[in-house]
């Protein structure tokens, strides 16, 4: 075989594993796309139920993002923060769904964030305390987080699909090697822009964390308050200055998003114990480092 029929041959193996691949990925993002919304649909049907409601529509579950889902009413309805955790835990439970996510309950009329809590592992953590207090009826939106990447539930299929890009896969290295293709191996630079802060090596570019092999992902206001913060180490700064960099600058209003988002900073900072994120009562924050 010629120089030319074996550059075809090698491009039609990539290609085939790439498009099955992709189509592989896409359809497990829609079928879990799907069971989110379901399961959301049933936590708003038993949460009107719960209300002595039974008319009222829920409206259509909107999907924020990759890993975001909001959950909203067409009519104002009472939470009990007890009973949400326990719906929500259920519902995803019987729809096979990761365990690790964040929930917030938002105010429709100004986007605060009445009640918030985080699950990982079925076990309840709290950004915001007010478990057992019942929200008053009003208009909520409920948003859910998902904490890594959602993975398709339907076992079967999947299995059948990797069997069959390990068999193709396996067949184009046996013939790329057959008529000695050896692949050029280009060397990936390590990126050295990250600053340290304590045991972790912040890469405020990549929105990550590292702490030795551990990495832990960032979202981009939680990245964001931390270049502030390490701008300004052992100082305090003020909640009007965060909330201006990071919110009111871009068009949008904040509320309590603030507090949730310095929470989810503790949690991911917990592990060097002479880094503190401090709460200056009345002021604003200061991130200690010793």
């Amino acid at each position: 075989m010629n120089s030319i029929s074996t550059n075809i041959l090698k491009r039609i193996l990539i290609c085939g594993l790439f498009f099955c691949l992709i189509s592989c990925t896409k359809e497990s993002k829609e079928v879990t796309s799907t069971l989110v919304k379901v399961a959301l649909r049933d936590v708003g049907h038993r949460l009107l139920l719960s209300n002595q409601d039974s008319i009222s529509v829920i409206k259509p579950v909107i999907k924020l993002d990759n890993f975001e889902y909001q959950l909203s009413f067409e009519k104002q309805v009472t939470i009990q923060p007890d009973s949400l955790v326990a719906l929500i835990k259920n519902s995803f439970l019987k729809a096979n769904l990761p365990k690790n996510y964040l929930v917030e309950v938002l105010q429709c009329k100004d986007r605060e964030v009445a009640y918030s809590y985080q699950m990982e592992q079925n076990i309840e953590k709290s950004i915001i305390p007010c478990g057992g207090r019942q929200l008053k009826k009003g208009c909520y939106h409920i948003n859910v987080r998902f904490a890594k990447k959602i993975e398709k539930t339907n076992h079967n299929h999947s299995y059948v699909s990797f069997l069959f890009s390990f068999f193709f896969g396996v067949f184009g290295i046996i013939l790329l090697v057959y008529f000695k293709r050896k692949a050029k191996v280009v060397p990936v630079e390590e990126d050295e822009n990250y600053t340290i802060i304590g045991q972790y090596k912040f890469y405020p570019e990549q929105n990550k964390l590292i702490k030795e092999t551990t990495e832990i992902s960032l979202s981009k206001k939680e990245c964001e308050l931390l270049t502030i913060f390490m701008a300004q180490p052992n100082q305090i700064i003020k909640r009007e200055e965060l909330t201006k960099k990071v919110w009111e600058d871009h068009g949008v209003f904040v509320g309590r998003s603030l507090d949730t988002y310095i929470s989810k900073l503790r949690i991911k900072l917990k592990e060097d114990t002479s880094i503190k994120l401090l709460n200056i009562h009345g002021v604003g924050y200061k991130l200690e480092i010793d």
